[in-house]
């Protein structure tokens, strides 16, 4: 999986999601989705790249104020929709989590589509009826809103829990040059000693919650409908060779 690896000047987290197996002898196509950090952050060279690679969407995880961290520069052809994905601030969500690093991990998965499963459903649905072409979706690492959105997209086009699992690993290589690059404290050591007295970790956290959350049933109560599955795995998956 590591080869999905896209090395995009200004980015750190960038990857193809094509090559995973699906159900029914599907496998996802190359150049259809592609996950990210924030992409408004991509040098000159890299938004041509990214053009080059067929993207024609990119889909904004972030809420408003994160706008500004970035250069604010898009590529020319390549249209920016946005979808933000709230941050939870509910008093039993503070109560149970406190100050603790729970947005940095799977953790806050499912109390998210408890709360919003209807802004999930709206970015799943923006990438099914993108604009011919490639999409892109990112939000400021690359790991943990996106991660969901990759996860959910890769459930309903049927890549299996462990292939999710594998894929969403690939970021943690990735975030100690972003935070390097960007000045900031890495945060990885806090977010290990959470896990480990969660008594999990990042993947195990992950694989539960695609286990234990009927994520179709979730997007389809939340309004996403047959048709939009049927968009999203038409963009996603190859034919099935013969």
């Amino acid at each position: 999986m590591a080869v999905r690896h896209l090395d995009w000047e200004g980015c750190f987290n960038v990857r193809d999601l094509g090559g995973l197996p699906a159900a029914g002898g599907h496998v996802t196509r190359r150049g259809a989705l592609v996950r990210g950090d924030a992409l408004d952050r991509l040098s000159p060279a890299s938004r041509r790249a990214l053009e080059a690679h067929g993207v024609r969407t990119i889909l904004d995880l972030r809420t408003d104020g994160e706008h500004r961290n970035g250069n604010g520069a898009g590529p020319p052809r390549v249209a920016t929709v946005r979808v933000p994905l709230a941050r939870i601030e509910d008093r039993a969500f503070r109560d149970r989590w406190r100050d603790r690093p729970v947005f940095c991990t799977p953790l806050v998965y499912e109390p998210f589509l408890d709360r919003f499963a209807g802004s999930a459903t709206a970015a799943v649905a923006a990438i099914a009826h993108a604009e011919p072409g490639g999409v892109a979706f990112h939000c400021a690492g690359g790991r943990d809103r996106t991660g969901l959105v990759a996860g959910i997209v890769l459930t309903l086009v049927g890549v299996a829990p462990d292939d999710i699992v594998a894929d969403y690993a690939l970021s943690a290589p990735r975030m100690p040059p972003r935070f390097a690059a960007l000045g900031l404290p890495d945060p990885a050591a806090a977010i290990a000693a959470f896990l480990r007295d969660e008594g999990t970790t990042a993947e195990a956290a992950l694989l539960a919650f695609l286990h234990d959350v009927d994520v179709p049933a979730r997007m389809r109560a939340a309004g996403l409908t047959d048709g939009d599955v049927a968009a999203l795995c038409d963009r996603a998956l190859e034919p099935v060779a013969g």
